[in-house]
């Protein structure tokens, strides 16, 4: 018997066994009335009206929905209201300038635009055959209760259910089609290595919109958990409402957890959830030193992922093992800094030139309306990830070494900005890091720190470099450092390096030498 793996079968069970369990915890303040406390039941008869008011406006299957918000109740359900009825959502980045929202919507062809209400003025040159400012508009003019949508003709687990743009470290996103199958596999895979169960409550410190919040809605919503929304990334407002709710699981880049771990230095009182909150960390590598901050000033359980919005995303997973509990802290942190092992049903390789290959059900079907781009990414039915990395050959464990195109080449040797930036976090006066390659007309590259010292830190560029020379080969130190105020960052987490080093080569025909 074959039968279709889709998002449906996530809130189908959701509200047979957990109908009178609340669901969904909102935004108590935020610029459109919040949706109230919600079971899983009211759920679901949220997510049928969302489909419902689709119906009229001639939005068939197929079809893409783009919604650009905030983490909110709505998001949440116009995740599964668009995907369920055989139509396509499209989650933007919330924080996308306008024209870059405008390539997203008319790149993916969607034919209704759903505005978060903080965004609409900036947003108003942003146009679809159907908009709508979520909120009361569509409370009152999109949304029809009490009325049976139409239902999906023929579900299909190969069908696209969302397309994901990338987050922007190269100059054009890319639309990823997700289908139902990509996302089942990965919710059921991240459900089992995460040890999800009934009694979990899970914040939502991760944007929806990216990668479907990591496929946490579904799987959340499969297995009866509650789910807090947070709006906007704040450490103190993290804590509070581990406290408040219980908070048992979390999802996040390291700047969600530096953050978390500023605020607890002025937290009054015993810092909540210690011993029962577990962290969930992706979207760049994470220093050493902030995984032995979490398990000693927290006391959350860390663990690490490595994925890509065109995997769904999960492709390793990295708990410490029973094996290397009783490990000095500094070697357990350095363990837990690693991709980590394959999650189930992935497959691994890395090529002759050093890059990430992988193989699973959670590989994207392809690029929205970009085949030649399709075809090179998934070559030789591998899907190229773009990152450099290598195996442990002792326990399999997976290590990023860098993305491709931010390998530092000085002097004919590589440098992985990685390992430099890991090193120079370790220096108890520095805050953040990114390290860059600059041109130099004797090395062709050399290595430049941008870096933005602790509070209160007079640590000088001379320091840094000697820090790192004690700590690692003579050619991998940077040969200068600059102080900044702060680095800037997508909404996921990453350093934009492209855009970091654009000012140092635009004299130049190319970004390396």
């Amino acid at each position: 018997m074959r039968v279709p793996m889709t998002v449906n079968d996530f809130l189908d069970r959701a509200e047979l066994g957990f109908r009178d369990c609340i669901g969904v915890v909102d935004e108590p303040d935020q610029p459109a009335p919040p949706v109230p406390m919600t079971t899983y039941g009211r759920l679901g008869d949220r997510v049928r009206a969302w489909q419902a008011g689709l119906d009229p406006l001639g939005v068939g299957e197929g079809e893409r929905v783009a919604v650009v918000s905030h983490n909110s109740a709505r998001l949440l359900e116009l995740l599964f209201a668009v995907t369920m009825s055989g139509r396509i959502c499209v989650p933007v980045n919330f924080r996308l300038k306008p024209d870059e929202v405008e390539y997203v919507v008319q790149q993916s062809g969607a034919s209704v635009l759903l505005v978060d209400p903080e965004l609409d003025d900036a947003l108003t040159s942003v146009k679809a055959r159907h908009r709508f400012v979520l909120g009361e508009q569509t409370e009152s003019e999109l949304m029809r209760f009490g009325v049976e949508p139409r239902p999906w003709s023929s579900p299909d687990e190969e069908a696209t259910a969302t397309i994901n743009y990338t987050s922007g470290t190269t100059a054009r996103p890319k639309g990823v089609q997700l289908t139902h199958r990509n996302i089942w596999v990965n919710g059921l895979t991240f459900g089992l290595h995460t040890r999800v169960w009934e009694r979990d409550v899970y914040m939502h410190t991760l944007p929806m919109f990216h990668c479907n919040g990591w496929g946490m809605p579904f799987v959340m919503a499969g297995l009866g958990v509650k789910q807090v929304v947070l709006r906007k990334v704040d450490g103190a407002e993290i804590l509070r409402r581990v406290e408040e709710h219980g908070v048992t699981l979390m999802c996040g880049a390291p700047a969600v957890w530096n953050a978390v771990l500023d605020a607890a230095a002025t937290w009054e009182g015993d810092i909540p959830g210690r011993d029962q909150v577990r962290i969930v960390c992706a979207g760049a590598p994470p220093p050493s030193r902030m995984i032995r901050r979490v398990s000693e000033e927290l006391g959350w359980e860390f663990t690490q992922i490595y994925g890509l919005t065109e995997t769904s995303p999960l492709l390793t997973f990295n708990r410490t093992r029973p094996a290397d509990a009783k490990l000095p802290a500094e070697e357990r942190a350095r363990k837990l800094s690693r991709a980590g092992l394959p999650a189930l049903g992935v497959k691994l390789q890395v090529s002759a030139s050093g890059e990430v290959l992988a193989r699973s059900n959670v590989v994207l079907d392809g690029y929205w309306d970009k085949p030649e781009e399709t075809e090179a990414a998934l070559e030789g039915g591998w899907f190229h990830t773009g990152d450099g990395g290598t195996v442990d050959e002792a326990d399999g464990h997976l290590t990023i070494s860098d993305r491709k195109k931010d390998v530092i080449i000085t002097g004919g040797e590589n440098v992985s900005s990685i390992e430099v930036e890991d090193t120079i976090f370790s220096h108890p006066e520095v805050a953040e890091v990114a390290v860059i390659g600059v041109p130099d007309e004797k090395w062709g590259e050399t290595i430049k720190a941008l870096v933005v010292p602790a509070e209160g830190a007079a640590v000088s560029e001379a320091e840094i470099i000697a820090h790192c020379k004690e700590r690692m080969t003579g050619y991998k130190a940077p040969t200068s450092v600059e102080f900044r105020d702060a680095i800037p960052r997508t909404a996921t987490g990453k350093i934009q390096k492209f855009k970091l080093r654009e000012p140092y080569w635009a004299d130049r025909d190319r970004g390396v030498n």
